[in-house]
């Protein structure tokens, strides 16, 4: 008896076929058509004895026992046996050895061929509908017409029965059945939901089964028919669906993610009230690409692109010039310690803690109003929720007339301007998206905004017992304590504060001209917290090489900026505020870290 093993696919339908005696077409227990049998051949690899062969199903695999009609070995004759023992027995074993070897090397031959014959599956016609898209293909081979592709946020009922083609990620994947199952797309925030279903000529239960074998992330591409359901659509931003005629899988995901989109959108009453799984601050910065892809990730990050865009906008219609100042500089542009000392080239250098020296500098290159997007680097050791090593700032400087005043004006105006367009239409969506996750209330603020002296702020301060120094300056509580007392009585959240204590300025600060111990300079809040500092600048060079001094700061590493003053300065004034800060407080977030993309403290410098 040889019994040899091969694969179950059809055996047998395609054994009955090779013996010339299979049907067209067989059924599965379901009355199911299981497809064309295949092309009957000829046994020829088999040994030519008569052979008898049963199946035998079994778990995985079916088995041929094949059986001679003939003796395998027949036994000798007499006149044979006579010559065998003439042979000497090694020569008798040598000769059974190589016969043996040669039958076996027949057999497997024969069970090869047999098993590739019998495992051929059928193909599905439909095949080029789907699937994973190879790499040659994504090499830049030819230029398409970007027209025909539609952003998942654009899909509305206005395209109802038009067909459109998307990529994104495969958010989620629920197989229905055999026959249907649904996809979740997902581009820059916006889902829409799509379905397969199987359907003659179009969708195959192949293309069913290998868009349920998706995973989670990956990048598909789907082309299709736009439908309007009946009832809202609660699992995706777009109330459309997208009946799916082709998809391709572009790049795909790990089975398994560090984090699960699902679980970094939760919101902390969510996760408090039915004891989900909570990913802290440390995992999602550690995993941040994954964390960016959430809709407050989403959110977040587009109202800081219009911070800015609103910045650059307002200030090139007042007639600002865009500058780009070095980082790499000799001396501490600040003073004090929390700078990031380096070796440039054999000469000790710093990073700079704000482009104020350089934009200065530009003042007095007679570009009479300036303004930098740039980083700025602090090596303070501060681990506050508000604090960073390095952040974006969003620096201004101007030439002014008579008083620091203008300033104060410009900040008026470019800040209301930008809270009015962060709550248009436009950027809606995105703050809604923040709000669902992180809920907040709107910012409040007046359409000219309030100024207050440093002295009145102290005042309302020690009417509510506090306890401050009059000449000191407001830390984190009196900030917030003062934002409240302000809120209740003036009703705004966003407020200047102004007339330092020059104690507490930086070198650079010009002093009142009525009492030396304030400075023309000021702060502004929002929700109870600081964002921007600004002042009226020291522009007499002899006044501020003493206010250097004054300051520890050694004047030869800031000679050509004091130089610069030498040749002609005019009254100027300025004012730096923190990207991250402002989309913080404007948003209502409770720490710096989720709207710096990559952040840096003392404690990260990765990813």
């Amino acid at each position: 008896m040889k019994t040899f093993r091969i694969p179950p696919i059809q055996t047998l339908r395609n054994f009955l076929t090779y013996c010339g005696r299979a049907p067209s077409h067989l059924s599965d227990a379901a009355g199911n058509s299981r497809g064309p049998a295949l092309r009957r051949k000829p046994f020829a690899s088999l040994p030519e004895e008569g052979y008898s062969i049963s199946f035998h199903r079994r778990s995985t695999l079916s088995t041929i026992s094949m059986s001679s009609s003939e003796p395998q070995n027949p036994p000798p004759e007499q006149g044979e046996e006579e010559d065998a023992k003439a042979t000497s027995k090694k020569a008798a074993k040598k000769e059974a050895a190589k016969q043996e070897k040669l039958r076996r090397k027949a057999e497997a031959a024969a069970l090869a061929k047999a098993a590739s014959s019998l495992a051929v599956e059928e193909e599905d016609p439909l095949a080029g509908n789907y699937g994973d898209v190879p790499l040659n293909k994504q090499q830049s081979r030819e230029e398409l017409d970007l027209s025909a592709w539609t952003k998942v946020r654009e899909l509305n009922a206005e395209l109802k029965d038009k067909e459109i083609l998307i990529r994104g990620r495969a958010q989620t994947v629920r197989p229905v059945s055999k026959n249907m199952a649904f996809v979740v797309v997902r581009e820059s925030g916006f889902t829409v939901q799509c379905v397969v279903t199987v359907q003659p000529e179009i969708v195959s239960r192949q293309m069913v089964k290998f868009i349920s074998g998706l995973t989670s992330e990956s990048i598909v591409e789907v082309q299709g028919i736009v439908s309007v359901p009946n009832v809202a659509i609660k699992g995706a931003t777009q109330q459309v669906e997208v009946q799916v005629r082709k998809l391709y899988c572009v790049n795909r995901a790990l089975p398994t993610l560090p984090i699960t989109i699902e679980d970094a959108s939760r919101s902390e009453k969510e996760i408090a009230g039915e004891q989900l799984v909570r990913v802290n601050q440390d995992t999602r910065l550690n995993n941040r690409v994954i964390d960016l892809r959430t809709p407050a990730g989403q959110g977040i990050f587009q109202i800081q692109s219009e911070v800015s865009y609103v910045f650059r906008e307002f200030l090139h219609t007042e007639g600002f010039v865009e500058i780009h100042t070095p980082k790499l500089i000799a001396g501490s542009s600040e003073g004090g310690a929390a700078v990031f000392r380096l070796d440039y080239k054999g000469q000790p250098a710093c990073l700079a803690q704000s482009p104020q020296l350089h934009k200065q500098m530009a003042i007095a290159g007679d570009f009479g109003r300036v303004f930098e997007v740039g980083p700025v680097f602090r090596a303070e050791d501060s681990y506050t929720h508000r604090h960073l090593c390095e952040f974006t700032g969003l620096d201004v400087e101007m030439e002014i007339k008579s008083h620091y005043s203008e300033v104060m004006d410009v900040v008026d105006k470019l800040f209301v301007t930008m809270f009015d367009r962060l709550n248009e239409q436009k950027c809606k969506p995105y703050l809604e998206a923040v709000a669902k996750q992180h809920p907040f209330e709107p910012l409040k603020y007046l359409r000219k905004t309030l100024r207050l002296k440093f002295e009145e702020g102290i005042q309302m301060l020690k009417d509510a017992g506090e306890v401050v120094d009059p000449y000191g300056d407001l830390n984190t509580e009196a900030e917030r304590k003062l934002g409240n007392l302000v809120l209740k009585k003036y009703g705004t959240e966003f407020y200047i504060l102004y007339r330092y204590p020059l104690a507490v300025r930086p070198f650079y600060t010009m002093p009142c001209h009525d009492d030396t111990k304030y400075s023309n300079s000021f702060d502004v809040f929002i929700r109870g917290e600081e964002i921007i500092s600004g002042a009226q600048r020291v522009h007499v060079p002899d006044l501020l090489e003493e206010r250097a001094k004054a300051c520890g700061i050694d004047v030869s590493t800031i000679s050509t900026y004091i130089d610069a003053f030498r040749y002609g300065m005019p009254l100027h004034g300025g004012f730096g505020v923190g990207l991250e800060r402002v989309v913080m407080l404007f948003c209502g977030l409770k720490n710096i870290r989720m709207t710096s993309m990559f952040p840096r403290d003392p404690r990260r410098i990765a990813p």
